[in-house]
Formats: C-alpha cells, structure tokens, sequence
C-alpha cells in the first residue's frame, strides 16, 4: 500500500486546524480529485517543529512524500508528481489552457494591500477576472471543458481567498456581470474535494491581516 504523507498549514493560532494556505489546498485537492489515500500533517507556520525544518529547510509548506521517496517541496513539482505517478483519472490541462488565471493571484494581493484606491489595482484585477469569465463563455464550465484539470485546482484556492478577503477587507465583490466567472466559483467550490480540503473563511481572514495591516 503506498503511502502518500503531506505537510501542510495549520489555521493561526489553532494548530490542529487546517490552514489557509492556498498552494497546500492545491496539493489536496489533487489527491482527493485522484482519491490517493493520504496522510496530513498540520504545520504551524509561526512555530515550526524541528523535524520539518529538517525535511523543509525553508520552512516553507506544502511538501509531499510516496512512499521511501525524498520529501517534495513546491506545489507544482508536487502536483506535477502526483499526476506522474497516479496518472488516474487525468488532471492534465491541455499546454494553451495552462495559464488561464495565472495573473489573477498577484492582482489580488496587489489590490488587496494597496493603501492607494488611484493606483490602478482594482482595475488591473477586474481586467484579468474579466478574461477568466470570457474564456469561461467560450470554453467552459471548467477552464479546460467539461472537465477539471490541474489548472482549476490551482486557481480554485486562489479565488476562494479573493472573494472572502476582498468582501472583508475592501467590502468588494466579483462584478456581477461576469455571469460565467460566477457560476465557475459555484460550481467548482461546491465539488467534494473543494469542500473537504477549503478553510474556514476566519482562518483566511486571519493568515491575510498581517499583510492587509502592515
């Protein structure tokens, strides 16, 4: 029986909680989406044990291991292992779907910290969520088709922490005219693997007001 062990983050200040880590999420969701038996281990990220530092030395979460292989860090080394080694049922996004989405998170964060409401970062965000949403017309309901893949796994954590931080924070929401945008969040966060690996919106509250604060 192979074994498959994961080190992800706990919730601020609630160790035995899972965390808010976007890019942890991604590696579960692509187990659960492959139903690989895992085993979870919750890190907390403001005081690390000793013995994942010594398979992490950067501290940094997610990282994986099968079996008696060596520890994996990076979720797209993980994922990219994951789909190699239990190549069923397929998460590969066709190469021209691959980075849909991709300027959505660094827009986010972008607009979410920005002290200056003339900087341009709003705009910046809805012009990228308004691409997503006309791909999605033209393609959808996933970003690939009819089926998800890899690159729906990776944007889906993403906007899950969009939509409850910026409504938190900015009291901002997705346009409402990005019809497709909005039923492709419904859908995908509503599929059992979404709702069994998310976190709780408090603890992503929680893991951004450091940032949104500073």
């Amino acid at each position: 029986m192979t074994t498959v062990e994961v080190c992800v983050k706990a919730a601020s200040g609630n160790p035995d909680i899972l965390g808010d880590c976007p890019f942890s999420q991604r590696v579960l969701l692509t187990l659960e989406e492959k139903k690989v038996p895992y085993e979870m281990k919750l890190i907390n990220t403001t005081d690390k044990p000793t013995w994942f530092l010594e398979i992490s030395p950067e501290g940094k979460v997610p990282v994986l291991k099968c079996d008696d292989s060596e520890w994996v860090p990076d979720s797209d080394v993980i994922t990219q292992k994951i789909e190699e080694k239990y190549p069923e049922p397929s998460l590969v996004t066709p190469p021209e779907y691959a980075s849909v989405g991709s300027k959505i998170f660094p827009s986010f964060v972008k607009f979410l910290t920005s002290k200056d409401s003339e900087d341009g970062s709003e705009q910046a965000l809805v012009d990228q969520l308004s691409l997503l949403d006309q791909h999605l017309k033209e393609h959808g309901p996933y970003i690939a088709g009819e089926k998800v893949s890899a690159v729906d796994l990776n944007l889906a954590p993403k906007l899950f922490h969009l939509e409850i931080c910026l409504a938190h924070f900015k009291g901002w929401s997705v346009p409402e005219n990005l019809t497709h945008l909005h039923a492709y969040m419904k859908l995908i966060f509503s599929r059992e693997s979404f709702l069994k690996t998310k976190p709780a919106k408090e603890h992503v509250i929680a893991g951004w007001a450091p940032k949104v604060n500073a």
